[in-house]
């Protein structure tokens, strides 16, 4: 079972039957036309049905391994990087505020890329720019620490 194409089928139909499964909870016709569970039920269906097409097409096709597939050395490090620095980012920006997190994981993200001087001006510059138009600007409330930023 190293066949990619089974995988993708496979976790297209979970999805597909995830979403008709949830959208079989919408009204389907209301008093006034179409309801919002018509475009979910009908359009999962679709998917579904596309989707196990797409599995026993994936038998009968050549094989596309994980392995061609997936990226190796260094671009595989940089997405393990990028990954963990977005778990980082969940994990602390709660405790440390959005702007001391997401200082910290745009260096971590920018030191592989450029000089250490670089990243870290270019990081809290970022994270400052983005803290003030979502903050002030928007309104919209992000994480902050006791310091209130």
């Amino acid at each position: 079972m190293k066949n990619l194409n089974i995988w993708v089928g496979v976790f297209t139909l979970a999805f597909a039957g995830f979403v008709f499964w949830q959208a079989l909870s919408f009204e389907y016709y209301s008093n006034i036309g179409p309801g919002p569970g018509l475009f979910p039920i009908w359009l999962s269906g679709m998917l579904i049905v596309l989707s196990l097409f797409f599995i026993v097409n994936a038998f009968k096709s050549d094989k596309i391994y994980f392995s061609d597939v997936f990226p190796k050395g260094k671009q595989r490090s940089k997405i393990i990087r990028i990954l963990a620095s977005i778990v980082l980012f969940i994990l602390i920006s709660p405790y440390a505020g959005f702007t001391i997190a997401g200082i910290v994981v745009l260096f971590i993200l920018f030191f592989g890329e450029m000089k250490w001087y670089k990243a870290i001006g270019t990081s809290v510059i970022t994270t400052l720019i983005i803290f003030l138009v979502f903050k002030s600007f928007l309104g919209v409330p992000l994480p902050v620490n006791a310091f209130g930023w």
